[in-house]
């Protein structure tokens, strides 16, 4: 028999027989899906390439359209999202991050165990997360356990609708929120002193760090600064001191550490300081349960940053759509390989 090779739109090479008594027959050939025109084994080496560039990068080196590589993302996505276990993990973060300027946001549920991501959906709305929840079965909804999020109030509205999970409140947010307000503190003083305040300038960063990691100059800095401005002073004490109650211990201690504190704070006579000791408050079970379990959301705070690689590799997206399958590609953690389907045509 004569071998003859039909080169693609792929560049892959398919087998064809010439037969005396029946023509020209295509062999059999593993094809990534049917919906597919590519071969298995194409399709898996695309998929190796997609995941370390760009689509318009990889379709360039593959020698196909746009288009047809964007098809292999989707298909793929599509069959990891197929395969996926049915059960979920016990402890979830949910974070958002942004799509486009002028405020465009997706919301983004991930597993804090492995830091696969679970669900994307537009907005940073409370029927963003309704619908992960929503996709779950009751069993998988009872087994979650902890939710560990920032304090965006549609999110613990949809968490607390759902589940009977703990919330965990990150110990990121809740710092960052008193260092903003020393920040406003430090403004206020410079304000009301005028010129006499001239050497409060440029010590803006200098008042976020905390105690360990102030040493030599920078601390004898600081340590100066605070006693000549005491008000500013007693505010980065404040904020020193919740930095020292996320040491895990029970739930009866952490929350008198956390009580005790918010004491502290009301009596300050800082406004800002005592604005942020009212958001503690608020969310105080939510932070103490953070402490307890020793749950953080820096994986998804990580899944955040990838996500921002992710678009600056791309040079930002088309679409929302585009934007949610590339994340469930790349974080999902998904079994993605093709179904190496055989179909015969002659």
């Amino acid at each position: 028999l004569d071998i003859h090779l039909r080169k693609t739109t792929i560049k892959a090479l398919v087998p064809r027989v010439k037969c005396p008594e029946h023509g020209v027959l295509t062999l059999p050939a593993p094809w990534a899906d049917r919906s597919s025109r590519f071969t298995a084994h194409f399709e898996a080496a695309a998929m190796e390439l997609l995941k370390e560039c760009s689509v318009s990068a990889a379709a360039k080196r593959l020698g196909i359209t746009w288009d047809q590589a964007a098809g292999v993302q989707e298909r793929a996505v599509r069959r990891g999202l197929e395969r996926r276990n049915a059960a979920f993990p016990r402890r979830i973060g949910v974070d958002e991050t942004s799509f486009r300027k002028r405020h465009r946001y997706v919301t983004v549920v991930s597993d804090l165990d492995t830091g696969a991501v679970l669900h994307v959906a537009e907005t940073r709305s409370k029927a963003a997360l309704d619908g992960f929840f929503q996709g779950l079965g009751d069993e998988a909804r009872k087994g979650i356990g902890i939710v560990a999020m920032d304090m965006h109030a549609p999110y613990i509205l949809s968490a607390m609708e759902h589940t009977r999970a703990q919330l965990a409140f990150d110990r990121f947010h809740v710092v960052q929120r008193l260092a903003r307000a020393v920040d406003q503190v430090r403004r206020g003083e410079q304000r009301s002193l005028g010129e006499d305040a001239a050497e409060l300038k440029g010590t803006r960063h200098l008042w976020l760090y905390g105690a360990a990691k102030l040493k030599g100059e920078r601390r004898d800095a600081l340590d100066g600064l605070a006693r000549r401005y005491k008000r500013l002073g007693r505010a980065w004490s404040i904020k020193q001191w919740a930095s020292d109650l996320w040491t895990p211990a029970s739930h009866e201690v952490v929350e008198c550490a956390w009580r005790e504190w918010l004491s502290r704070v009301q009596r300050c006579r800082l406004r800002p300081m005592v604005q942020a000791g009212r958001m503690v408050r608020k969310h105080l079970l939510g932070i103490v349960n953070a402490v307890c379990e020793g749950v953080t959301n820096a994986r998804a705070e990580s899944v955040n940053a990838r996500i921002q690689w992710m678009k600056r590799l791309a040079n930002g997206y088309r679409s929302m759509e585009r934007f949610i399958m590339a994340i469930m590609f790349h974080l999902g953690k998904l079994d993605m390989r093709p179904h190496a389907q055989i179909h015969c045509t002659s």
